[in-house]
Parts: structure tokens; C-alpha cells; sequence
């Protein structure tokens, strides 16, 4: 009679081990993948959001809106959103997927970018003030050079806004020193804004340009925000 075939226990622990390694080796790997899309992801966002700003340029006379915090009215991304594709159910942000980072931890956030409202009195000045009104895009002598959108920090210090209303809408821009990712204040208005470690040691950046860039959190400086160099 024919004898059957089976693997041994020393086969079996061999075929275990082959598997095991090849996840060690592929998991990362796919891990690394998976980053690089969210970051071309988040990318196409901020380039959508570009094209949304520049729309609202040239229908309101090249203005462009700022910083909200202490003002009035509504903050940039609800004045951004009749020249974007998406639109909010109500006020309610969570059916908006342009103003997401998909790498941002909390999924519930809804406004993943800060804007610049950072206002300077002269190119000496390097303290700067919050600027709560449009800025005409044409007072920027660099364009190219000058940041106009961020990735959102996360962190307890900074709210999470899923409606247009919800506490925090004020602090979504940029106005001072603390505000960039070099710094490691948690305060609630002056704590870091800027996200330091949302793509590899750094985040990405739409500048007034209209193009999109990734820099690291170490390179980031009081002059990118400037808009009179």
C-alpha cells in the first residue's frame, strides 16, 4: 500500500518561518507605500484649494482672505467653498474631503490646513501681528516664495472642527513665532499650528503661487510668511 505524503513538523516550522520574514520585509515596505499616497494625496487638496483661491481672487478684485481670529465674518475655507467641487451638507464640513490631510491622525477633522495671517509692519519687523481682513494678492512681492496654506498640527491644543460654527474656526491660521513647527508650545492660541511631522519630518506647503511643495519643519521660516520681502 502507497504511503501518504504530509508535511513534517521541521517542514512546517520552515514554511512558518518563509512567511514571517516576508511580512518583516514586505509590512514596511507597504507602510512607506501607503504614506507617500496620503502625502500625494494631501498634495492634490491643497493644489484644489489653490485653484479655489485663485478663483476667489479674481472675483473679488485679487483680495484674499486671512487670519478670522478677533474678526468677523466667515474663515477662509467656508469663503473658498462656492468655487470648490465639494460642498457642505448644511454646515457641516465631514462630506468635504478637500480641506482633508488623510495622514491627519484624528479622522473627525475636517479642516486639516492653516491659512497665512501673518501681517508685518516692515521687512525689519520680525514679530508680525494677526491680519483678520483680505489682503490684496498683489501687495506680495514673492509670490513664489511665500506660504499661503499649511498642514494643521494635531495635538489636544488645537480643535477639531466639523462645522462651520465649531469652536476653533478662528484658529486656523498663522500669525506668530509659535505658530511654526520648530516650536514646542501646546497653548491654546499661541501654541504650534504648523504641523511638524505630517509627511516624514515635515508637511506640505501651498504658496501664493499656486504650487504645492513639501519642506522640512526644520527649514521653515518667519520670512516664508511674509508677504513685502
Amino acid at each position: 500500500m502507497s504511503r501518504l505524503k504530509a508535511f513534517t513538523l521541521v517542514e512546517l516550522l520552515v514554511v512558518i518561518a518563509i512567511i514571517a520574514l516576508l511580512m518583516a520585509i514586505l509590512v514596511p515596505a507597504l507602510g512607506k507605500a501607503r504614506k507617500q499616497a496620503q502625502a500625494v494625496v494631501c498634495k492634490s487638496n491643497l493644489r484644489q484649494v489653490g485653484l479655489g483661491a485663485n478663483f476667489y481672487a479674481e472675483e473679488y478684485d485679487m483680495y484674499i482672505p486671512r487670519g478670522l481670529g478677533g474678526g468677523s465674518g466667515q474663515a477662509w475655507f467656508q469663503l473658498f467653498m462656492p468655487f470648490l467641487a465639494q460642498k457642505p451638507v448644511g454646515n457641516d464640513y465631514r462630506s468635504v474631503d478637500i480641506y482633508r490631510c488623510p495622514s491627519y491622525p484624528d479622522k473627525e477633522q475636517t479642516v486639516c490646513y492653516v491659512v497665512n495671517g501673518w501681517e508685518f509692519t516692515g521687512r525689519t519687523d520680525t514679530a508680525g501681528h494677526e491680519e483678520v481682513t483680505p489682503t490684496r494678492l498683489t501687495t506680495c512681492t514673492q509670490r513664489a516664495r511665500t506660504i499661503y496654506l499649511a498642514d494643521n498640527e494635531d495635538g489636544p491644543w488645537r480643535h477639531i472642527i466639523k462645522k462651520a460654527d465649531d469652536p476653533g474656526e478662528n484658529r486656523c491660521d498663522v500669525w506668530h513665532r509659535n505658530h511654526l513647527p520648530g516650536s514646542n508650545s501646546q497653548d491654546v492660541t499661541n501654541g504650534r499650528r504648523v504641523a511638524r511631522q505630517r509627511h516624514r519630518n515635515g508637511c506640505n506647503f501651498l504658496f501664493l503661487d499656486w504650487r504645492v511643495e513639501w519642506i522640512a519643519a526644520e527649514d521653515v521660516t518667519t520670512d516664508m510668511w511674509r508677504f513685502q520681502k
